[in-house]
């Protein structure tokens, strides 16, 4: 099949800088209710989307709910897969994704949910856990946009440094870095693996948006725009993803050139044309 070259030159990776957090995450929710729209999907069309937990997508999952609530979107045909997930805590633990997932999103909108997909980490064989995660992801025809955050150190989901870029959906033994941080929540029962979708699950999905807020960021989104692809900074792959979308605020930039930001900050005016609505 021949493409249309306008689709071809649209190939590129983008960087859409706002002012400040609540900007990043309605241009977020907005770019997320344009796509999924301009899908069309129906019951024999689903629209999946690859979804993380964390801070910083919070403020888009408000906006999104709200979108669901105002009748201006709907997730009837829409089929999300989670990241990723802690193994041996319970589903219903306050810090399971499952309850961050259910809490903060799912429970508020519309979708089925047969249709939320995410990583078991109580099951009995965690291996064939994962390798069913990746069958499923295939069986809904991939994944359209797959949403992430990024961590301090440019690892997305639970791809920390030294991860391989080609990796798939897999068990993940933490490190003590991530330890120390979740103890603040989990006390001494800390969880020392996870699930996690691969860097190479996350690249074959059609469209990757990763949301970066706030300076303590700034330095991992330096490393992941402006440097070259390594393995000790996950989210540098990116750059060789077709169809990245990069969305961060202006305290994330601080690292960055002045002259890439002032290119980028060039291209809003054409980036601000991705989340017209014009459905209402």
């Amino acid at each position: 099949m021949v493409q249309e070259a306008s689709e071809v030159e649209d190939r590129q990776m983008r960087l859409v800088i706002l002012d400040n957090y609540d900007n990043v995450s309605e241009w977020a929710a907005k770019y997320i209710r344009r796509r999924i729209k301009d899908f069309n999907p129906g019951p024999d069309k689903y629209f999946t989307l690859g979804l993380p937990t964390g801070n910083t997508p919070l403020g888009t999952y408000k906006k999104l709910i709200e979108f669901v609530q105002q009748e201006k979107l709907s997730f009837k045909y829409v089929k999300t897969f989670n990241m990723d997930e802690y193994v041996a805590i319970p589903r219903d633990h306050p810090e399971s994704f499952h309850s961050y997932m259910w809490n903060n999103f799912f429970k508020h909108i519309d979708i089925d949910p047969e249709n939320a997909h995410i990583l078991d980490g109580n099951a009995t064989d965690l291996i064939k856990e994962c390798n069913d995660y990746e069958k499923k992801i295939t069986e809904a025809g991939g994944i359209e946009l797959f949403v992430g955050g990024v961590a301090q150190d440019g690892h997305i989901g639970f791809n920390e440094p030294g991860s391989s870029l080609v990796s798939r959906t897999r068990i993940k033994i933490l490190s003590e870095d991530l330890s120390i941080v979740d103890k603040s929540v989990f006390g001494e029962n800390c969880p020392k693996r996870a699930l996690t979708v691969g860097i190479q699950t996350v690249m074959d999905a059609r469209e990757v948006m990763v949301l970066i807020t706030g300076t303590k960021k700034a330095y991992a989104l330096h490393k992941a725009i402006e440097e070259g692809v390594s393995h000790m900074w996950t989210v540098s792959v990116f750059q060789q993803h077709p169809q990245t979308i990069f969305i961060c605020d202006e305290d994330a930039t601080l690292e960055l050139k002045v002259k890439t930001v002032k290119y980028f900050k060039g291209l809003m005016v054409r980036y601000n044309k991705l989340i017209e609505e014009k459905y209402e």
